[in-house]
């Protein structure tokens, strides 16, 4: 080598046409052979300004807006949101049936989130069976949205203080008792191939390492804190726990070394904590439905109603077409409401002003503050580990770049 030369390192782009990339990442990488030094992340094309969008619109409308965000768990998203509204209305729901129906939905989220995480995560490193699995145990999920909403990804299901229930049936909740067993297997399968392979373990075991002190400052939650060995999750908290949790038997699980292997055991772990938690309320879900059947008896006031409910038929049309046109009026007041959605706390802040629109509607996105610390993650790591590092964080775009 001579003298005078210099080393230049690499500039690099990763992304957004690599298939790791979800979509839309732009990483500008700077490399030492095969060593990032540096990263600069650009996040997306999207820009769609949800957050502005819906102080143009009334509460009602502006629910869809959620299931377009993280558009891989939808219903908790638009559970955070209802939280919000009834809490600026000075409403809280823990013993109701759709309380129940909430979380039994949330938790089945929880499951179709964390299938297409760890099967997708798999997929980038080199391995292909547990796709197949999850995607079969996913569109049985799917099919219990279409089954409340009729639709399969944006189900726009739940409602600030009401819930349509004529669509809960006993069949639908015999249904998703039996899947709650049947995915277990799957999960069995899934845990078979991964957790003991030393591919697998060789590519996350000691990559992605952090410390509690570490995740505290760039302010993570869900699995990436939880992972350092703090068990921060919502539902557990007294203060901070939401819909039918306070009622539940619920446990949740940590992790000491902090490396993407931990947190593919905690993702796996959280499905099989879900199962349990949907046999918990599908139980006591079909109690209701048992105790309604029973209380069906004969009465001549009734039948009466039911021939004179073709005079009332139009006019409850027209209300509900008022309801949906104009909506309802929350009071002047403040709301945060959280709740503990699969990639960590997922947060609401509504501001009302006595009207039928939200005056400001900001929300706390899991996935924006884990894109943050990319950052840090990429620094002095090999290339190759780059795809584990995007896999293990667990991103979705539609809330990144909202």
């Amino acid at each position: 080598m001579k003298e005078n030369s210099t080393i230049k390192n690499l500039n690099l782009n990763f992304g957004p046409q690599h298939p790791a990339a979800h979509g839309v990442l732009r990483l500008m990488l700077q490399l030492n052979n095969e060593v990032i030094t540096a990263n600069d992340t650009h996040i997306g094309l999207l820009h769609r300004g949800t957050e502005k969008l819906m102080e143009g619109k009334i509460y009602l409308h502006s629910l869809p807006y959620f299931d377009r965000l993280d558009y891989v768990s939808m219903l908790i998203q638009e559970h955070a949101y209802c939280l919000a509204i009834e809490k600026a209305l000075n409403k809280n729901f823990y013993q109701t049936n759709f309380s129940k129906i909430r979380s039994l939905y949330d938790e089945l989220t929880r499951v179709l989130n964390h299938l297409l995480a760890v099967s997708c995560h798999a997929l980038d490193v080199g391995s292909m069976s547990p796709l197949f699995w999850a995607f079969e145990e996913r569109e049985k999920i799917l099919e219990f949205y279409e089954r409340i909403s009729g639709a399969r990804m944006h189900a726009a299901f739940y409602r600030p203080n009401q819930m349509n229930l004529k669509v809960i049936t006993r069949n639908l909740i015999d249904d998703i008792m039996i899947f709650s067993k049947n995915c277990s297997i799957t999960l069995n399968e899934m845990n078979n191939i991964l957790t003991f392979n030393n591919i697998w373990k060789v590519r996350l075991v000691n990559i992605g390492l952090y410390s509690l002190e570490t995740a505290i400052n760039y302010n993570l939650s869900g699995v990436m804190i939880r992972c350092t060995g703090l068990k921060h999750d919502l539902r557990l908290n007294k203060i901070t726990s939401y819909a039918h949790y306070p009622y539940l038997r619920i446990s949740s699980f940590i992790g000491y070394s902090g490396d993407s292997y931990d947190r593919f055991l905690l993702r796996l772990s959280e499905m099989i904590e879900s199962l349990f938690l949907v046999n918990q309320i599908s139980w006591k879900l079909s109690i209701f439905f048992d105790t309604q059947k029973n209380k069906k008896v004969f009465n001549l006031k009734s039948l009466q109603k039911k021939r004179n409910s073709s005079k009332i038929f139009m006019e409850n049309i027209i209300a509900h077409f008022k309801y949906w046109q104009d909506g309802f009026i929350v009071p002047t007041n403040y709301a945060y409401s959280a709740v503990e959605s699969p990639k960590g706390e997922f947060g609401v802040f509504l501001i009302s002003n006595n009207s039928n629109k939200p005056y400001r509607c900001k929300i706390k996105s899991p996935a924006y503050t884990h894109m943050h610390f990319l950052n840090y993650l990429c620094q002095n790591v090999m290339l190759a580990d780059l795809v584990t590092l995007i896999g293990t964080l667990d991103i979705v775009f539609g809330e990144v770049d909202r």
